[in-house]
């Protein structure tokens, strides 16, 4: 599973911006199914002479814009003073590897907005020392968790409320978490409909290698149309806040009338073609974490800060709102009280009419709609809900006993009362897991800790969300297949991975491609009653990487990372054949790349519906390589 990349080259600031100008049984399924592993070419090609920036003022570098292999782990260096983006995090608890010196790579693209950073973490309490980061630019990252401690005597995984909560504050591990952006389609559509006359710059037909494949096609129950001419325009850009400080700015969503992004203390609600301003939320503080979940009537929820940290400081992220995305209103805010102290959210989900946050020292319930409190943590509790994941079904992952002792619980809960519907009881020693999918529900986890590039999955785990009945464990080695889940505290935060239809779809690492430095990759499908592969294999083609992103209806709709001088897709896989019909392409104007491959599906949001592609950073910061967005969005012209 693929590591980040190597800091940007230093690349000379581009002239101004672009566009339109802006206001697949086992006998045993605890035993995992033994996956195909996927064919690549062998070894890597030798590297050319040592890369120099690209230039403007120049055609493109041969080999620009390929992912390159990721480099040897190293302990992690804290930032150093006036570089623009966050360092990579400490190795060890499910995140990417620093990177160190290489060989020569053919030239690369910036690394995303969102590439994660050592900071100092605003969920320990304000009163609290900060790690050895502490005084590290970045007040509004979410940090690492606290150093487990022991749990007291209780009955494991039992109800929601069992025996004695001890509330202990713990010291902090300096371990910088990666954002995962609240993004989410509401109704697998968006946008008002219109089409946009007004950018000028367009891309040109797509599909496999740039060739329309039309054998795959939309299956039943999808709803996204294939254009007549995939070929996209800028609609509108947002410019990278400037901030002195690194600050989250996680959380997208997409309506039929509103594409909503959170910025620098607020909240803000698009035109989906047009890119005006319809409506502002102001936060007295940064976004902590956003909900990538939405409920019919277009209602989400976000943690903030209580209010505007000082520089290399936080204030705490104790604060959670519900936010009505049709009014551009903030319904209620409210706070969860740990005993005699306000805790600190974690990660925040919406499930039916539920607004369901998970903190170090258990969760907490309030009706969307109203504020009412639902459930909090008790006193008597020696298990708690270290999060949650939403969408369709409310599951919580439940932890019982101290950290290297621990047990936990997959527990479907009734979205109202907090009642266990059913329970599944992981295999002692898991540490973490991350929720893939909750209807049909599906669980990642690092089982023994041997996923070693950080991306937190060697297992899935099919689950009944009915019986709590394991139904199979599918094995995904990490230097077979990509896909990532931060879930040390954001249990919902897997990126790259999607279930839906009877499937687990997941990408193969990159490969050597055809050409010379080319990379590519494939999605494979797992049927989710037997672990076994299904047979479907999309080929993302020379010098593209596959990265699914959700499902519409039996489609699996997914983002095509471009080659360095072509611009990126969106496909839509489905039918027997699987293969890709594209519904989008991006620009290869060279401004528009460069904005474009900023965006990495790791870490970026990358939103699509009604022919649009909306991908946005989940950090603002000062621009050090020139011109950077906060947002892109584009659209099919036919």
């Amino acid at each position: 599973m693929t590591q980040p990349p190597p800091p940007p080259p230093n690349q000379p600031p581009q002239q101004g911006g672009f566009g339109p100008p802006q206001d697949q049984p086992p006998t045993n399924p605890e035993t995992p199914a033994t996956p195909e592993t996927p064919a690549a070419p062998q070894g890597p090609a030798t590297p050319p002479a040592p890369q120099t920036p690209p230039s403007l003022q120049k055609g493109p570098q041969p080999g620009y814009g390929y992912p390159q292999q990721p480099p040897a782990p190293q302990a992690p260096q804290p930032p150093q003073p006036g570089y623009g983006y966050p360092q990579a995090p400490q190795p060890g608890y499910g995140f990417p590897q620093a990177p160190q010196p290489q060989a020569p790579q053919p030239p690369q693209p910036q690394p995303g907005y969102g590439y994660p950073g050592a900071q100092p973490n605003p969920y320990a309490q304000p009163t609290q020392p900060m790690g050895p980061y502490a005084q590290q630019p970045g007040y509004g990252y979410p940090g690492g968790p606290t150093v487990p401690m022991p749990a007291q005597p209780g009955q494991p995984g039992g109800g929601r409320n069992s025996t004695a909560l001890v509330i202990i504050v713990a010291a902090v591990v300096a371990i910088a978490l990666i954002v995962g952006g609240g993004i989410w389609y509401a109704k697998s559509s968006g946008g008002d409909g219109k089409k946009d006359e007004t950018a000028s710059s367009s891309g040109g037909k797509g599909g496999t290698d740039g060739k329309d494949d039309t054998t795959g096609g939309a299956s039943s129950g999808s709803e996204e149309k294939v254009p007549s001419d995939p070929a996209s325009k800028v609609l509108f850009q947002v410019d990278m806040p400037q901030t002195k400080d690194t600050v989250v700015t996680s959380g997208s969503w997409l309506t039929d009338s509103v594409y909503a992004k959170s910025g620098v203390a607020e909240i803000v609600g698009y035109n989906p073609a047009a890119g005006t301003k319809m409506w502002t939320i102001k936060l007295p503080g940064p976004v902590c974490t956003a909900s990538k979940q939405v409920t019919e009537d277009n209602k989400t929820a976000v943690v903030f800060q209580p209010k505007m940290p000082k520089k290399g400081s936080t204030e705490g992220c104790s604060q959670v709102a519900a936010i009505d995305l049709d009014k551009g209103t903030k319904l209620w805010t409210k706070t969860v009280k740990n005993g005699d102290y306000t805790a600190n959210l974690q990660n925040v989900t919406v499930s039916q009419h539920t607004v369901a946050v998970g903190s170090s020292n258990g969760g907490a319930a309030f009706d969307i709609g109203t504020g009412k409190v639902l459930w909090q943590p008790k006193p008597e509790d020696s298990c708690e809900d270290a999060g949650y994941g939403g969408g369709p079904k409310l599951v919580a992952v439940r932890k019982c006993g101290s950290y290297g002792e621990r047990q936990l619980h997959i527990q479907n809960i009734d979205p109202t009362s907090g009642k266990v519907i059913s329970d599944y009881k992981m295999t002692a020693g898991i540490e973490y897991a991350g929720i893939v999918s909750t209807d049909p529900l599906v669980v990642a986890a690092d089982v023994g800790d041997s996923a070693d590039d950080g991306s937190g999955i060697s297992d899935y785990f099919s689950i009944d969300n009915k019986t709590g009945k394991l139904l199979t464990r599918i094995s995904a080695p990490s230097d077979t297949y990509a896909g990532r889940c931060d879930s040390i505290t954001r249990v919902e935060d897997c990126r790259e991975v999607v279930a839906g239809d009877g499937r687990l779809y997941v990408p193969t690492e990159e490969h050597d491609g055809n050409g010379d430095y080319s990379k590519t990759n494939e999605i494979v499908a797992f049927d989710l009653a037997t672990g076994k592969q299904t047979g479907q294999r999309a080929e993302a083609g020379d010098g593209y990487t596959l990265s699914p992103l959700r499902m519409d209806g039996g489609n699996l709709i997914a983002y095509k990372h471009p080659p360095y001088n072509k611009g990126g897709q969106i496909v839509t896989l489905g039918g027997p054949s699987f293969k890709a019909t594209t519904l989008l392409e991006n620009p290869a104007t060279e401004s528009v790349r460069r904005a474009e491959t900023t965006m990495l599906p790791e870490y970026a949001e990358i939103l699509y519906g009604k022919g649009r592609l909306y991908m946005s950073a989940v950090y603002a910061h000062k621009s050090t390589y020139g011109k950077e967005y906060l947002l892109l969005a584009f659209g099919a012209g036919g």
